[in-house]
């Protein structure tokens, strides 16, 4: 009898366990790209190229401990992990207009001449290329990159000198428009970075308008997230800056950063439409973007 009721006890206790059991709630379905998929994601995103900009030499000032001039220069370092070790690329875009500013501005921001990798140049202009060859005293070994309609005196600047007429592949993400213009030949820098292309121009001498097209020519699925530099629109009249705006908006530029020969102006404007996507832009400011 024992023996029948503990066997009776026994069913309903595995029944109960049944039922609760069948009850209880799902776990969500499993992705395909969970566990060691998640953990090697997460340790991409970690390693993802990260772009930083700073302003070395502009006529307008955001650190008061550095020097202005009239004149532009950018020097864009690129961080990323390749076969477990951390690498740079430092590029230094344009050379502003004389190199004792040049170099005072790079030593208080604690960038040093002999780790720059390679130069851009945007155009011929004085106020681009002044601070040149006084860099180059401090630092020969770099690649030089210049439009190709540049005189021939520049040929042995350096160990390595590339003249570009079409757009080209400068280093990994980082692309020159090539060469642009009807009379003052220029060339912008197009970085493909993770929230979209930034655009760096000297002076958009061939229009900052018909520059960012280019970008988006080059890179057709890509959205423009910042275009930084001058605008060469000192000059225009405010009905010409509005319709510039309205058409940075039409291209879906998400921030701004004018700055050297865009003018107060254009500064204003652009500050009014943007907002908190206008980045108040001048010597020592810093971008990064991760």
């Amino acid at each position: 009898m024992r023996i029948i009721i503990l066997l009776i006890l026994l069913a309903v206790i595995i029944s109960f366990i049944l039922v609760w059991r069948i009850k209880e709630p799902e776990s969500p379905p499993i992705s395909p790209r969970t566990g060691q998929d998640n953990a090697e994601e997460s340790k991409e995103n970690k390693n993802m190229p990260k772009i930083s900009l700073v302003t070395i030499y502009d006529n307008y000032l955001t650190n008061p401990e550095l020097k202005t001039g009239w004149g532009f220069s950018c020097f864009i370092h690129r961080s990323f992990s390749e076969g477990g070790s951390i690498k740079n690329i430092n590029i230094l875009f344009d050379a502003g207009a004389d190199s004792p500013t040049l170099l005072a501005n790079m030593e208080k921001l604690e960038i040093n001449p002999k780790d720059i990798d390679m130069i851009v140049l945007s155009h011929i202009h004085g106020d681009h290329v002044g601070g040149l060859d006084g860099f180059l005293e401090k630092n020969r070994n770099v690649k030089l990159y210049i439009p190709a309609s540049f005189p021939a005196s520049f040929n042995n600047k350096t160990k390595e000198v590339v003249r570009i007429s079409q757009t080209q592949k400068i280093s990994d993400q980082i692309w020159s428009t090539g060469e642009m213009g009807n009379g003052i030949k220029e060339q912008s820098l197009v970085i493909d970075t993770n929230k979209g292309l930034i655009v760096v121009t000297g002076c958009a001498h061939p229009g900052i308008v018909n520059i960012v097209k280019k970008a988006k020519e080059m890179f057709p699925k890509k959205n423009i997230y910042l275009v930084l530099g001058g605008f060469h629109l000192f000059s225009a009249s405010d009905q010409k800056l509005k319709e510039i705006i309205q058409e940075f908006k039409n291209l879906g530029v998400q921030k701004v950063a004018p700055c050297h020969c865009s003018g107060d102006r254009t500064r204003e404007l652009f500050k009014e439409e943007y907002q908190n996507d206008f980045i108040d832009n001048g010597v020592g400011k810093i971008i990064e973007i991760l």
